[in-house]
């Protein structure tokens, strides 16, 4: 087993070793996690996914992604924001997503509170959060990689005094990970120098 550091992935190029248990990882580490994600509805999904991660694998979520946009509106502020109580009940019965109570909850208040911000305003809050690249070190094995930073526990502080949920500084710095506010792809891994 690795000690934390890349490891090669199946076309022999070095990634982070967290990648290389499924294609799906593979995929979503090459492609996705790590760059930068602009725009209100796509980081709503985001927040909205980290927070039903909590407590689960990526890739649980990762897998139902697709359910997820279907259940919610594809992450439409406005559209979650105005579902009813039957749509509550529907979610709760709907196998494509993770039916937990707390976090579905959290997610229709979420939208709720982001439907009353101008346009601009969750990116903004977000990006604001991003720590400096060049004050940052970079991480050589997993081992070097934290579960939260002082950026992310003020992230999550300025999105609870704002009124949203189910985002503590862990789910916050997730958040940042995925969405490109850092890079904790490994020194090694191929997709430390992607564009």
């Amino acid at each position: 087993m690795s000690d934390g550091a890349a490891l090669a992935g199946p076309d022999g190029a070095p990634r982070c070793p967290w990648a290389l248990s499924t294609a799906d990882y593979v995929t979503y580490h090459d492609e996705e996690w790590g760059r930068p994600v602009h725009g209100d509805q796509a980081l709503f999904e985001r927040l909205s996914l980290e927070a039903f991660q909590s407590g689960l694998s990526w890739i649980t979520i990762l897998r139902r992604r697709s359910g997820f946009r279907t259940a919610f509106a594809d992450f439409r502020i406005d559209a979650v924001a105005a579902f009813t109580d039957e749509d509550r009940t529907r979610l709760l019965a709907d196998t494509g997503i993770i039916r937990n109570r707390a976090k579905i909850d959290a997610t229709l208040a979420n939208a709720r509170v982001l439907a009353g911000w101008s346009p601009g305003d969750l990116d903004e809050l977000i990006w604001s959060h991003a720590p400096d690249a060049a004050t940052r070190t970079v991480p050589e094995t997993l081992a070097d990689v934290p579960a939260l930073t002082p950026e992310s526990t003020a992230l999550s502080k300025a999105l609870k005094k704002r009124g949203l949920r189910f985002v503590g500084p862990t789910t916050a710095y997730a958040l940042m990970q995925a969405c490109g506010l850092v890079d904790d792809h490994l020194a090694a891994c191929v997709s430390r120098s992607a564009p």
